[in-house]
């Protein structure tokens, strides 16, 4: 990958992007078409309120190649938050260039300055072996944990 793709803070400049994302994302891995009004107000939302976490992206140019979302989970065992990596995306034409890569050594390096956080974390779903890998390759590790959810009719 070119140097001059560089990862920042997502802002409020790059919500039809990071909507954009989370979109392709969504028909890409689970098959499913997101409601685009709730999408927005999710991005809008995140980006207004830090405290729910931040999106990071990675361009060149101007151009938005691939984005994720960090947010938090307190850990009483440890007393620090746990920064969990989620809505990855990178467009396909700039997949296996390190886009990803780049985007969590960015999220990483946050964490030096942040005395209360413990870790990251991140769920893949099982058949995606390629994000396995590269995840292993970034110096992750396997949990025994599973993830179980039951999500809320309205």
């Amino acid at each position: 990958m070119k140097q001059d793709v560089m990862c920042r803070l997502g802002q409020e400049r790059d919500v039809h992007a990071l909507i954009q994302c989370n979109v392709s994302m969504a028909r890409e891995t689970a098959g499913k078409e997101l409601p685009i009004e709730i999408i927005s107000s999710g991005v809008r939302n995140l980006l207004k309120n830090p405290h729910l976490g931040f999106y990071v992206v990675a361009e060149n140019q101007g151009e938005i190649r691939g984005s994720l979302m960090v947010t938090t989970e307190w850990s009483d065992w440890r007393s620090a938050f746990f920064w969990w990596i989620q809505s990855v995306y990178v467009r396909p034409e700039f997949r296996r260039q390190g886009t990803y890569r780049r985007l969590y050594r960015y999220v990483k390096g946050r964490i030096v300055h942040e005395t209360n956080v413990c870790g990251l974390r991140l769920y893949v779903e099982r058949e995606n072996t390629v994000a396995q890998i590269t995840d292993k390759a970034l110096g992750m590790l396997e949990t025994p944990y599973r993830i179980y959810e039951e999500l809320v009719q309205r």
